[in-house]
């Protein structure tokens, strides 16, 4: 094998998986077409789930001074992300160009390889692995598994067969960044009786500039052939009767409204993720996080299952979780879609929505789910709140230092904290030592939580904390027993030598 895992498409789902997969120790080649990164920024900020992750990996410092927010929107209605409660706002204006830089060096830092000019053409599976052919390659490449992070256009997905049900595209909207120009800032979107306007304030004196007219039909050949930028001036004109034909075109761009997702996330020794899983309408910046947070969520599994810790069955696991999270993405993005894009067709749900909104737990409940905060995991029974969820910031004190529930799963690895000093407990977990950090704080106090609640519950004598930071389980309050829920997320136990 060249590597235990290919990876296609070295953008911000792909360097994460790298740096995932790395941090467990897995080797891995990663592919990209380009000879150079584009410098392009699609995506100009995190939510507050991908902050998180982030914070958990360690890698917010490098990203430098990163602006928050806590205001947010659903289809242009305004939305208080502060009611959520949790340690992170949401990052303002941070260009994807960053965000992938910063992946990359992380990434190689752990000691990835990562390969630029080398377009992915086709593989063969056999039952050992897979054969990888790409322009740029003397040779074909081996390894056991292939992972699609190629975005919407995917040709791992394409030449996997995977079907890609979804609705097509109606309208087309323009994207810009301009160097130049003097505009007011309209982070929120700017609704107009032929069309929408949205303006961002980007680091160096760049603007984002978004336009969408009304009825503008979507042209097949804008998907490979950016459109020029008097197009983005002539509507942008038309719909705020300003003029920014003078301003320097730092990047244009055209997307649309186009909804698809595949049927299944893995298919034998290949499995998609992020833009290859799922498109649709950028609303909100979800596409580029709920990517990263698809290779968070693969990473450790697949490592587990090539280290040979865990078997294949737990790869079931990564469909079952984030295809469902896919679905709820493009219902949302979906419904934001007819919002934003609606004529006057669309006004009273707007006007229903805006009234719903007053209510705190209607707004809530939209802050959580454009945030990623309500995500969920079905990871066994029982009536503990926090099971599925992932694990609020909890501060503790061990080892004679004060440290934080986020800061222990820097490693990559899976965390059973016993907050109840249980030896018992500490002894059924031995056999999986070599997979779970095991750790019994001296102190502890509950932190944030992401919905605003008590954080981690009183009473609480134990968790289970996977890879990704979700909590497996949790005493009292699961119906599984510990042992049963590290061999289901962990694999089977080792053999405990004697006096260890």
């Amino acid at each position: 094998m060249d590597a235990s895992v290919i990876v296609v498409g070295a953008g911000p789902s792909g360097l994460m998986l790298a740096g995932e997969l790395r941090l467990a120790g897995v080797d891995v080649i990663v592919l990209d077409r380009l000879p150079a990164r584009t410098g392009e920024s699609r995506g100009i900020g995190f939510t507050i789930r991908t902050m998180e992750v982030f914070d958990q990996r360690g890698l917010l410092p490098r990203f430098g001074e990163i602006q928050t927010s806590e205001a947010g929107h659903f289809g242009g209605l305004p939305l208080d992300l502060g009611l959520l409660g949790s340690a992170h706002a949401s990052a303002r204006t941070v260009p994807q160009s960053l965000t992938e830089a910063v992946l990359e060096s992380w990434a190689r830092d752990l000691g990835a390889d990562i390969r630029r000019g080398h377009e992915f053409t086709g593989y063969v599976e056999d039952a050992d692995g897979v054969t990888v052919t790409a322009t740029g390659s003397d040779t074909n490449l081996r390894a056991r598994y292939l992972v699609g992070c190629d975005g919407g256009r995917s040709r791992v997905r394409k030449a996997a067969g995977f079907d890609f049900p979804g609705t097509p595209a109606t309208t087309e909207l323009f994207l810009a960044d301009i160097r130049g120009a003097e505009l007011s800032d309209r982070m929120t979107i700017e609704r107009t009786d032929r069309g929408l306007v949205m303006v961002a304030q980007l680091p160096g004196g760049i603007h984002r500039v978004i336009v969408g007219e009304r009825g503008a039909t979507p042209l097949p050949e804008r998907r490979t052939v950016p459109p020029e930028f008097s197009e983005v001036a002539d509507a942008f004109k038309r719909l705020t009767g300003s003029d920014i034909s003078a301003a320097e075109p730092v990047w244009v761009s055209a997307f649309s409204d186009a909804a698809h997702q595949v049927d299944e996330y893995r298919r034998g020794r290949v499995l998609l993720a992020g833009d290859a899983a799922h498109i649709h309408l950028p609303a909100g910046g979800q596409g580029m996080n709920t990517s990263v947070q698809d290779s968070v969520n693969l990473g450790w599994k697949l490592a587990a299952v090539v280290r040979g810790t865990a078997p294949p069955a737990l790869l079931d696991t990564y469909h079952d979780e984030r295809h469902e999270v896919g679905r709820r993405l493009l219902a949302n993005t979906r419904a934001q879609s007819m919002l934003i894009l609606g004529g006057e067709e669309a006004g009273p749900v707007r006007d229903i929505l805006g009234d719903l909104l007053a209510f705190p737990e209607v707004e809530r409940q939209l802050a959580a789910r454009v945030s990623g905060l309500d995500i969920r995991y079905e990871v066994g029974g029982g009536p503990h709140p926090l099971l599925g969820a992932r694990m609020p910031q909890l501060r503790l004190t061990h080892a004679d230092r004060s440290t934080s529930s986020s800061e222990l799963l820097r490693t990559g690895r899976g965390l059973l904290l016993d907050l109840a000093d249980n030896a018992t407990l500490r002894g059924r977990a031995q056999g999986w030592t070599d997979r779970v950090d095991v750790v019994t704080p001296s102190s502890h106090e509950r932190g944030d939580h992401e919905l605003g609640d008590t954080g981690v519950p009183p009473g609480t004598a134990a968790l289970l904390l996977r890879p990704d930071g979700h909590v497996a389980w949790a005493a009292p309050g699961s119906h599984s027993d510990l042992p049963m829920a590290l061999a289901r997320w962990f694999g089977p136990a080792r053999r405990v030598r004697k006096g260890e």
